[in-house]
């Protein structure tokens, strides 16, 4: 089995035997990997034909991805490539392991379309399949390659399907209304997942928001390209809110279904019918029940063994908001038991003094419901009185705060639940998990409707006798940044203190600032940085920045592609210029994010005593 982790005190790849032995480095220390979160397409594949592992690597945070090779059993990486994409983002987003030919998004970040490439990592060999301002990424392959789907995004959920067959000259519209061609009229976006060929390549079994807005599976035939089918689901055994978020193929039939239940995840094997209409029956849970509940995963594989009868195990990792990833290995056979292969612990902290967490869901200004927790230190801990109360905003805006352990955000909060304070973490409007319509109230209102629900938030909060709504603070990564700044700048009242991590602060400036492909997108989902020049002001952070009082703390990646540094260093040199107080943090070996251990321990450290000196205990 292979996996990433962070052992080292950077992200790195690992193998270890499938019954369970020591994992074993497969990259020299201190190279880091790209956090699977933040990435586009997949950190590595393993090629069993080549006897190679291939690895995307970028240069401390720059999120110029490149494919490396190395041997199975570990080693130097050497470039796939050489060096004709150096200094472009290439984005594995699938590969073919017994053929050993991949697919690549290609940025070269000098234009803003984007290009997909057809790769065989044998002989070298690459084929360009086309470009577009909006995508044109590789989202489904048959078998033999002959045939390819490849969608355009134009916001989130906003998919058009296209396709291209072998010795064609340029790739044909499959479904949907593309946007040169919708005249001003609004199109339901489609929300279309990975698509898998199925019945003998005669049609696509794809996640689609078409028929049900927290997603659904959906059946294109071929034949009748206009005319999708919804494919009805039997045997979850799930219940709550929540959306269908993925589908595989894992042999002929057979799927793997994954879901999002208020945060959690659900994992089911089914067989797929083809028949009039067809239907999808679940085979067996890999996720959502006994040990493998209330928690995210990270990742699934398969082995399937072939012969008189088909059989598959599968590998995963699977984490909760108090409990680093694990890995679990699902034996072949419907009623063998899950096994647990690794004991991942946080040293020096027992298991009972982190939080859980608990539901702190409400009724928003317009009837929504907004999906909540509440972190509140562990009563282990033995803190007497209100708590102090941190906001944690997440970043996206289209993301999710998860009960995830392995994202940057987790162990933060329990780092300030251990020093007495209560965290809520909002999924405000704009965040996904919560079907197609809450996800799409966010485009090119960014700083408008989400603040009121942040507001309502807070007034739910203050009602609980637990918390000392008096002693407030709030911070944000990305977007969250965004939303900290802002929330910090108008309502100046009702903080204490502050911590803005690489957060846009001028939204015209900030679209300058980013990579020429991020432009299509953020005229269509933030706002145009010329037509749209006075909506993005009034959205800003910076024009309210006079009116901030509380002491702020700012967090940033030097190699920041996203969120480039310049944007943080304008905020503190305005700020000081004012008399108010910034400590400003840079790190010169990240990018959008703080991946390394060493960066994290000072990351979280600085935070907490920044609460702590702000806000007391």
């Amino acid at each position: 089995m292979f996996f990433l982790s962070d052992f080292s005190g950077v992200l790195s790849l690992y193998s270890m035997d499938r019954r369970g032995s020591i994992p074993q480095p497969l990259l020299p220390g201190g190279q880091a990997l790209v956090n699977p979160h933040l990435m586009d397409g997949h950190n590595f594949y393993v090629l069993p034909e080549l006897g190679k592992v291939l690895v995307m690597m970028d240069k401390l945070g720059n999120e110029n991805y490149q494919p490396m090779l190395i041997p199975v059993e570990g080693g130097i990486p050497e470039k796939g490539l050489g060096d004709r994409y150096q200094e472009e983002k290439l984005a594995c987003v699938d590969c073919d392991l017994e053929k050993n030919i991949a697919y690549f998004d290609r940025d070269d970040r000098k234009n803003p379309e984007t290009e997909c490439l057809r790769v065989n990592l044998s002989t070298g060999d690459v084929t360009s399949l086309g470009r577009s301002l909006y995508g044109n990424r590789c989202i489904g392959v048959n078998s033999d390659h002959s045939k390819i789907i490849l969608g355009d995004g134009y916001t989130a959920g906003d998919v058009v399907l296209f396709y291209w067959q072998q010795g064609m000259k340029e790739r044909k519209l499959l479904y949907g209304v593309p946007l040169d061609e919708r005249g001003g009229k609004q199109v339901p976006p489609s929300g279309i997942d990975w698509c898998n060929f199925t019945d003998g390549d005669k049609g696509l079994v794809f996640v689609s928001s078409i028929f049900h807005d927290d997603g659904g599976l959906t059946y294109l035939g071929f034949d009748n390209p206009s005319k999708p089918v919804d494919v009805q689901v039997r045997g979850l055994k799930h219940s709550g809110v929540g959306e269908l978020v993925g589908s595989k193929k894992v042999e002929d039939n057979l799927f793997v279904l994954t879901y999002n239940i208020d945060g959690a995840s659900w994992v089911y094997e089914g067989t797929f019918n083809p028949g009039n209409p067809p239907s999808f029956t679940i085979r067996r849970t890999l996720c959502g029940l006994g040990e493998l509940s209330d928690g995210v995963i990270q990742g699934i594989d398969w082995q399937v063994k072939k012969g008189p009868l088909v059989t598959v195990e599968y590998v995963l990792s699977f984490t909760k908001a108090n409990m680093p990833s694990q890995l679990y290995l699902h034996p072949p056979g419907e009623k063998r038991t899950v096994t647990r292969l690794s004991d991942e612990r946080v040293l020096g902290i027992p298991t009972d003094y982190l939080s859980a967490g608990e539901d702190a869901s409400y009724t928003t200004w317009d009837g929504l419901r907004v999906s909540a927790r509440l972190y509140l230190p562990s009563p282990k801990l033995g803190y007497q009185g209100q708590r102090p109360l941190v906001e944690y905003v997440h970043g996206g805006p289209q993301g999710q705060e998860r009960p995830d352990f392995t994202w940057f955000s987790m162990p933060l909060i329990q780092n300030l639940t251990l020093n007495g304070f209560a965290v809520f973490v909002p999924n405000v409007r704009g965040s996904s998990g919560y079907g197609m319509k809450y996800m799409k109230l966010v485009d090119r209102d960014w700083g408008g409707n989400d603040v009121k629900d942040h507001l309502e938030g807070l007034k739910h909060v203050e009602k609980d006798p637990r918390i000392d709504s008096k002693r407030r603070g709030v911070v944000g990564r990305s977007y969250g940044g965004f939303m900290t700044l802002t929330l910090a700048s108008r309502f100046p009242n009702m903080w204490k203190a502050a911590v803005d991590m690489f957060g846009p602060y001028d939204l015209p400036k900030w679209a300058s600032r980013t990579p020429p492909s991020w432009m299509p997108y953020i005229r269509l989902a933030v706002g145009d940085p010329e037509k749209d020049r006075n909506m993005l002001l009034e959205h800003s952070p910076k024009t309210y920045l006079a009116n901030l009082t509380a002491p702020l703390m700012i967090i940033q990646g030097k190699n920041d592609p996203r969120v480039p540094e310049p944007e943080s260093a304008e905020i503190a040199a305005d700020l000081r210029k004012r008399g108010v107080q910034v400590d400003y943090l840079v790190f010169e070996d990240e990018g959008h994010d703080v991946l390394r251990f060493k960066n994290r321990v000072t990351c979280y450290s600085k935070i907490t005593e920044f609460f702590l000196k702000h806000l007391g205990s």
